[in-house]
């Protein structure tokens, strides 16, 4: 009987309890989390049978039930069915982290699974679901003795806050969320947040308007502010990291006497293939077109079994190919290395040739083909209003979630040459989407109030799509008419590190992420970063080699910024777009707006042809119609009837005469603009002494009228012509 061991750590702002062997027993790890009002449960499970390929089977799932929210779920079924967007993500992020703490060799098929039991709307789940995994695994009777820390960097102003709250982080300017185990870090994922701030001059008419407009300010990081964040998250981790291996080892249990596979390549082939065909590796290498290359490999495959037949000797087509493909990454890395030579002739920091082409789809809002290499995405803008917003629930919020701003990534089998069924998107589409959202939306303006969809379709890939994707994204935005402060650019970097000896690659293409040691997504404008993602395949890297890699990402990116410039100056606006205005006036206006029964928004909509949208409590205005000029008209017009200076109604002598207009004529008498630009009833029965039947007969809208005020009861004001008086 295994005893119940309950550890409470209090390290880096956190206070978190790990209840062991409590429950989940028969698993091979499990641990209850706790902190805050915050609970999870984090189990391991593993196969003892190891799967035949040479990969580590993982497989890792984040749940939140709604339970834990004290929420049903909404919707037919009454039960948690898929995992939403945020669980896909957070269990991809958990995946990434955990997964280079197994040895080489470990291809036992494990699963590791995060259930949220309690939310806590202060807690950083994501930080917490790591720990409770890392915690699981490093108990569990898994290989496995690393412990890692997550760490989150917040900025307020000009100072960095660890592990800020959830409240504490969406009031802040930066979202860096960092994982690693000692000095060693081994994922960083990063996002600017934009803030509020008043502008100066929106126009003559909406600048008199006594409510303040607002609009967001993008919160872009320097390279020399990323690193400084980056330390501080590093030292954090070093210090939690240490703090729970030595916390959880008593909780240890014994580790399955599991055998590592071990990777054998045949050495007198692989001395073979470097002594008679190293120059036609390094020629297939060196193909420029990725298609070419691997038939060019296949061709070196083939001419290899050929050789070693007519010598007398067989060798199996998968022996040849496992030794040909250590040779061909030993040279790939060995050209960088010693030759700074990369496998398609650029030079380390060269970025592959750029061509863009907008607009190029009649019937879209907005569209942009970015081609850079062999990567090209077809990134597309589809604007709509606020009712096409994605609803969505969050475990932290009680109330469902609005999604204004969304990105869709989509990668075919054929962008890659492969024969597959396109289906529903996976983990890896989900991620990528999301990291071109991150560096995105900083820039929109908050005064758009209605929904944008981007839609990338990844049409062939050889290397960052994602970054195809962003920067085809912040073209099609503008091709779309979309207000965007500054267009944004992003670079895939890469790293080949052989002791020592390290060259960074700027514009990574497939072949360079596959054989090299780190995947370094980053994005921003000209001012700084808006979004970073990197994973590490080293144990570590050092601050010194990250700071050289930003700023070579830096020149990359703003080259690539350059040509989308003057792209830019170049969009021709669709002819799909919609004629659509939106903008906001002083919620107090919007009576005004309206008018008497709805007489003035009437009027407005006649007189311009056009449907006018009204948001009473936020004074959000939408107009559309077909006629551009005209929707333009309207929207003038109604900003000069929300900046008109506030009426004021006269206080009248009851008896006096005074001089009004006809406004209007209707059937139970007359409306009166009076003097004070309020309207007064004359009824037909104070007209004139004998009855009138037909007032048209005697006045047309618009004379002039003299008229004594009978009564004045706050804004009701009674009237009669004066021979009725008289």
């Amino acid at each position: 009987m295994i005893n119940e061991k309950i550890i409470e750590i209090e390290c880096n702002h956190l206070k978190e309890s790990y209840a062991f062997n409590k429950v989940a027993k028969q698993a091979s790890g499990a641990v209850l989390y706790r902190q805050g009002k915050a609970v999870l449960l984090a189990t391991v499970a593993i196969d003892e049978t190891a799967v035949e390929e040479d990969f580590l089977p993982l497989t890792v799932q984040y749940i939140e039930k709604s339970y834990a929210a004290a929420k049903i779920p909404g919707g037919f079924i009454k039960r948690e069915t898929k995992p939403g967007d945020f669980e896909t993500l957070t269990s991809r992020t958990i995946d990434r982290s955990l997964r280079p703490l197994f040895p080489k060799g470990f291809n036992y098929p494990i699963a590791i699974a995060v259930t949220v039991l309690s939310s806590d709307p202060e807690v950083d789940i994501q930080v917490a679901a790591l720990h409770a995994a890392s915690a699981a695994l490093f108990v569990s009777d898994t290989p496995v003795s690393q412990s890692i820390a997550a760490v989150r960097i917040g900025k307020t102003g000009d100072e960095l806050t660890l592990n800020p709250s959830n409240s504490q982080r969406e009031e802040g300017a930066l979202d860096l969320f960092v994982v690693g185990s000692g000095e060693d870090i081994l994922m960083i994922e990063m996002r600017v947040l934009a803030s509020e701030v008043v502008d100066d001059v929106v126009g003559s008419a909406m600048a008199e308007m006594p409510m303040i407009l607002e609009h967001h300010e993008c919160n872009e990081l320097e390279e020399g502010a990323l690193l400084d964040a980056i330390a501080l998250a590093q030292k954090a981790i070093s210090e939690a990291s240490s703090e729970y291996a030595e916390a959880f080892t008593a909780a240890q249990r014994e580790p399955l006497a599991l055998s590592l596979a071990e990777v054998t390549i045949d050495g007198s082939l692989y001395s073979y293939i470097e002594k008679h065909f190293k120059e036609d590796v390094e020629k297939a290498v060196q193909s420029m077109a990725k298609s070419e290359r691997s038939i060019a490999l296949k061709k070196v495959r083939q001419a290899i079994i050929d050789a070693k037949t007519q010598e007398g000797e067989t060798v199996e087509k998968e022996t040849v190919s496992k030794v040909l493909e250590s040779y061909k990454r030993s040279v790939v890395r060995g050209l960088i290395l010693d030759q700074h030579i990369r496998a398609d002739g650029r030079a380390l920091d060269e970025i592959r040739p750029i061509a863009i082409e907008t607009n190029l789809l009649p019937s879209v809002h907005g569209s942009c083909l970015f081609t850079r290499g062999q990567t090209q995405a077809l990134v597309t803008a589809t604007l709509g209003d606020s009712r096409d917003a994605q609803s969505y629930e969050l475990i932290t919020d009680k109330e469902s979630q609005y999604e204004h701003f969304m990105v869709h990534y989509n990668f075919p089998g054929y962008a890659v040459g492969e024969a597959k069924f396109i289906g529903a998107p996976g983990r890896r589409e989900l991620g990528h989407g999301n990291l071109a959202k991150r560096a995105l939306m900083p820039t929109i303006d908050i005064r758009h109030e209605g929904t944008i969809r981007l839609v990338s379709e990844v049409l062939e890939s050889n290397g960052s799509s994602s970054m195809a994707t962003v920067c085809g994204g912040a073209l099609a935005l503008r091709a779309a008419d979309v207000g965007t402060q500054k267009l944004v650019s992003g670079i895939a970097m890469g790293l080949v590190m052989e002791g020592d000896n390290y060259a960074i690659l700027s514009d990574i293409m497939g072949l360079e992420d596959h054989d090299g040691d780190m995947d370094f997504k980053i994005t921003g404008t000209r001012d700084g970063i808006t979004a970073m993602q990197m994973d590490i395949k080293l144990g570590g890297i050092a601050l010194s080699i990250l700071a050289e890699a930003l700023k070579q990402a830096k020149e990359g990116r703003l080259y690539i910024l350059s040509l989308m410039e003057e792209s830019a100056v170049e969009i021709t606006p669709s002819g799909a777009l919609p004629n659509v205005e939106f903008f906001h006036i002083d919620p107090s206006k919007i009576v005004d707006i309206i008018g008497k029964a709805g007489s003035t928004i009437r009027e407005i909509i006649e007189k311009f042809g056009v449907t006018i949208d009204l948001d009473r409590d936020a004074g959000g205005v939408k107009v559309a119609g077909e006629d551009k000029e005209k929707v333009v008209a309207a929207k003038e017009h109604i900003t000069s009837i929300a900046s008109a200076p506030v009426k004021k109604q006269m206080q009248y002598t009851i008896g006096e005469t005074y001089h009004g207009k006809v406004k209007k004529i209707v059937d139970f008498g007359i409306f009166v603009e009076m003097p004070d630009g309020f309207d007064a009833l004359l009824h037909i029965s104070k007209v004139r002494k004998e009855r009138v039947s037909n007032l048209h007969e005697l006045y047309n809208e618009g004379d002039e009228i003299a008229v004594i005020v009978l009564e004045q009861k706050g804004k009701k004001v009674e009237l009669a012509t004066e021979e009725h008086y008289l």
